[in-house]
């Protein structure tokens, strides 16, 4: 019997209705119950338990997985929660299916963004640990530097979030455009490296993710080949989908 419970995320992933962080989220927030009950972070559900989330009812059955390539345009927000926001992503794709974002695009940015129903491909693409590269391409308010282009790739110590940025591969495009290949994905972090250097983002599309390239008009989007899927698959197979801490080396006897 032990063997069949899983963590509630995990079951609310692998039923295909989100991912495990947006799962903890709806936990959070009360907005799941198991057999009528709202549950505690970490809950454990047996397959005989009715889990349901804002009252409708889930399967823990696996869905056939979806995998979109979605050219986002500027103004619409990367949400699952169409109550709140009234240019939501799932409203403005209208996909039969449910379907969530695989990482984010802030409403002032346009370009690809990854959308499924597969949970478990989440974090393997979004965790920096697994180095995986996104790139923009961005134009600023000023004549790019040879130093802001050293300053960008070398990593920028990010005060409000404690952190530096990993070091980066930055190419100067024109005089006001430069290319940025990143595998990490912090709030707003190109804009933030930006305004640090004194910068301002005037634009901002990202045109890849891993192997995935932007190729649709804006605002429309379309499923993976079976070729990128199959090239996507094997860069991330050996992707961690959470933190793994480094195991402690056993002291000598």
């Amino acid at each position: 019997m032990s063997e069949d419970l899983k963590r509630l995320n995990k079951y609310l992933s692998e039923a295909g209705y989100c991912s495990r962080r947006e799962a903890d989220r709806l936990i959070d927030a009360g907005r799941v119950t198991v057999n009528g009950s709202v549950p505690e972070m970490g809950t454990k559900v047996a397959p005989k338990d009715i889990v349901r989330v804002d009252g409708q009812t889930i399967s823990g059955k696996r869905n056939d997985f979806v995998y979109l390539a979605f050219n986002k345009p500027v103004g619409i927000v990367c949400t699952t929660d169409t109550r709140v926001e009234k240019d939501n992503i799932i409203d403005f794709i209208n996909y039969p299916k449910r379907i969530f974002p695989i990482g984010r695009l802030d409403k002032p940015s346009e370009g690809l963004i990854l959308l499924t129903n597969d949970g478990d491909i989440v974090n393997k693409i979004l965790r920096a640990s697994n180095n995986h590269e996104k790139e923009y391409i961005v134009t600023v308010d000023k004549p790019i530097s040879q130093t802001f282009i050293e300053r960008m790739s070398g990593g920028i110590y990010l005060e409000d979030l404690g952190q530096r940025t990993k070091k980066c591969e930055v190419t100067k495009i024109d005089r006001y455009t430069f290319s940025i290949i990143l595998t990490q994905g912090l709030n707003r972090q190109i804009r933030r490296m930006c305004e640090y250097l004194n910068y301002e983002v005037q634009t901002l599309k990202r045109i890849r993710i891993m192997n995935i390239k932007l190729n649709i008009n804006l605002g429309t989007y379309r499923e993976l080949t079976k070729e990128e899927f199959k090239e996507l698959s094997n860069l991330i197979k050996d992707s961690k989908k959470t933190f793994q801490p480094k195991q402690k080396r056993n002291p000598k006897r």
